[in-house]
């Protein structure tokens, strides 16, 4: 029987029904690079599958018959590709089953960073709503018929434009590595240098994945470019921007307020300050987070593991072009 490691996170159906077929090992809330059974285990595993295992050249030392790699997550900014490469270890996510769900996430954060939802939310619970009508200074600003920049224009990143445009009749500006001709067509899309549309977005809404190029893509230049009246919402990865930067930004009002759903170190240091201001609207890195994305995503990595380890091509490959169709 075939043995796979289960880390961190997969949904406990897709787990059990592994086990039917599978020797599954399940690791959580460990030190990877540590545990002796979770190293003891990797020797003889021909799969693993799960969430945000950093799987590197040292991790993969201990794993001489491992055949694939299963995120449980459409990023895989964890993986190191080319040591996966060169042990002609295949690669795997689980794009498009989360796409609609992380644009709700990040399009409510928008709202709720906008109209000081969570702010106002304590307001009343803590008892502080005395008379009917609350004065202007717990006044949040309008999304509807404002500018709402994007940078990245992937599934995600059109999911969102699609809702700031039919739902809100926001302007859509956008940001990627090329030109989207369906963007512009579909919801009257602008494209932009990156300096441009943040110069010009009363939103701006970071959606990029992690990779050399856009790891603190976001810093002290960028929030001087933005209105001071603008909201950074950011629903990447937290190391596409610079944290600090970010701070001084919403510290000194270089910008109005800012969504976060993830962060440079995660989680949150409880000291982080990001967590002591009100102009900041702050969720656990929740994007695909509901019962229904979540099982999706788990039997989207299963689906993937299985066609690896049995000699078939995985529906998801990352980075594709650089795998063999089928792993020797």
């Amino acid at each position: 029987m075939k043995k796979i490691i289960a880390y961190n996170r997969v949904e406990q159906p897709v787990l059990d029904d592994l086990k039917q077929r599978y020797d599954v090992r399940f690791f959580k809330d460990i030190d990877p690079a540590t545990d002796p059974e979770f190293l003891s285990q990797l020797q003889e595993a021909e799969g693993i599958i799960g969430l945000e295992l950093p799987v590197n050249d040292e991790l993969l030392s201990h794993a001489p018959n491992l055949k694939i790699v299963s995120n449980v997550s459409v990023g895989y900014n964890n993986l190191d590709l080319e040591a996966l490469k060169k042990r002609n270890i295949m690669a795997t996510n689980t794009p498009e089953v989360l796409t609609d769900t992380v644009a709700d996430t990040v399009f409510g954060i928008l709202v709720a960073t906008a109209r000081r939802l969570p702010e106002l939310d304590q307001y009343v619970k803590n008892g502080q709503w005395e008379i009917e009508a609350v004065g202007n200074d717990l006044f949040g600003t309008d999304v509807h018929h404002k500018t709402l920049g994007i940078v990245g224009m992937g599934r995600i990143g059109k999911a969102i434009a699609k809702r700031a445009h039919f739902g809100f009749d926001m302007d859509i500006l956008y940001h990627s590595r090329s030109r989207k001709p369906d963007v512009e067509t579909t919801f009257q899309a602008g494209y932009r240098t990156l300096d441009d549309l943040l110069t010009e977005s009363d939103f701006v809404c970071l959606i990029t994945p992690l990779t050399p190029e856009t790891e603190g893509l976001i810093g002290k230049r960028e929030f001087k470019l933005m209105k001071d009246s603008a909201i950074f919402i950011n629903g990447s990865r937290g190391k596409t921007v610079v944290e600090a930067d970010l701070i001084d930004a919403l510290k000194y009002g270089e910008i109005a307020a800012a969504g976060l759903d993830v962060y440079a170190n995660e989680p949150v240091e409880p000291d982080n300050p990001l967590l002591k201001m009100t102009n900041t609207v702050t969720t656990p890195h929740v994007g695909s987070s509901t019962h229904e994305t979540e099982l999706k995503m788990s039997e989207l990595a299963a689906e993937n593991l299985e066609a690896g380890l049995n000699g078939r091509k995985p529906p998801n490959l990352v980075d594709a072009s650089v795998w063999p169709e089928k792993a020797t």
